[in-house]
């Protein structure tokens, strides 16, 4: 019996060093992008295509970023995209938030074949809405600003889903037990439901940061004044003029993934929280 106990104990062992191994492998494939990134973007140009490769380079360019800090106008195009991104990210959580805590609380006739046509816009591809979407942005005469940009990122059903799966794993009893007491639903969302749902607005708060900020083609079609331009936009346009400067084009994207990478960080460990417990009802 002993001798068995201790094969087991050998064997689990051995499984789980072969599952670091894998995972170990696995993460370097996922990193490998980022980390030739981060490298090229201080190399030389005639360096950034040697083989074997040079992954730590000799001399470091740091001329690199300083390039792409002062031949275009990244600072501007810095402070665009973070007030695109903040400020559609902040009305998205407003929206979705309050959207989602009438579909999972409250009660009203047809709550939930509404939600469900609501649910099936998820499948409807936004190309095939982008005409009809860009002629009510020019009617209301929002072309060529901000607003359309940050108005269109006000709300999505992915985001209401998740609230609503979120708030719906929130005991219904404590609820009931403010509203006795003469809470109204506007005090019960604000003080009840809201701080006990980090996790799920952390997690809606980073995907909508990391799509926000990413967005080429909706800057691409609604901006045209080049001092309104995302950083997106404005590394395309450093890439057109700079072809050939490879280092340089790697150190604009580092620099231009750096925040979301530093978000990421601060609540990662929200995302798993939040996804995992937003299936626990539906």
């Amino acid at each position: 019996m002993h001798g068995n106990g201790s094969l087991k104990n050998k064997l689990h062992f051995s499984a789980k060093i072969a599952v670091f191994i894998l995972m170990t492998v696995f993460s370097f494939f996922l990193l490998f992008p980022y980390l030739w990134m981060v490298s090229t973007s201080l190399k030389r140009d005639t360096d950034v295509f040697t083989i074997p490769m040079k992954w730590i380079p000799d001399p470091v360019q740091w001329d690199n970023y300083k390039k792409v800090w002062t031949k275009i106008p990244f600072l501007l195009y810095y402070f665009n995209t973070i007030k695109v991104t903040v400020l559609s990210t902040l009305l998205q959580i407003l929206v979705c938030s309050l959207a989602a805590y009438a579909f999972a609380r409250l009660r009203f006739r047809f709550k939930n074949v509404i939600f469900m046509i609501f649910l099936s816009t998820m499948m409807i591809p936004w190309h095939s809405i982008m005409i009809p979407q860009f002629m009510i942005v020019s009617k209301l005469r929002l072309y060529d600003t901000h607003a359309a940009l940050i108005l269109m990122q006000a709300f999505s059903a992915f985001g209401i889903f998740l609230l609503r799966q979120f708030f719906m794993g929130i005991p219904m009893e404590m609820s009931e037990a403010a509203r006795i007491d003469g809470c109204s639903e506007w005090k019960i969302f604000m003080d009840i439901i809201m701080p006990l749902s980090g996790p799920g607005l952390a997690t809606l708060c980073i995907f909508t940061f990391m799509h926000v900020w990413n967005d080429y083609l909706a800057p691409l079609i609604y901006i045209q004044t080049p001092s309104k331009q995302t950083i997106q936009l404005g590394l395309t346009a450093f890439m057109s003029e700079r072809t050939m400067e490879y280092a340089a084009i790697m150190a604009g994207t580092v620099c231009a993934l750096f925040p979301v990478i530093v978000v990421y960080l601060l609540a990662e460990k929200y995302i798993t929280q939040g996804i995992a417990f937003s299936g626990i009802k539906n």
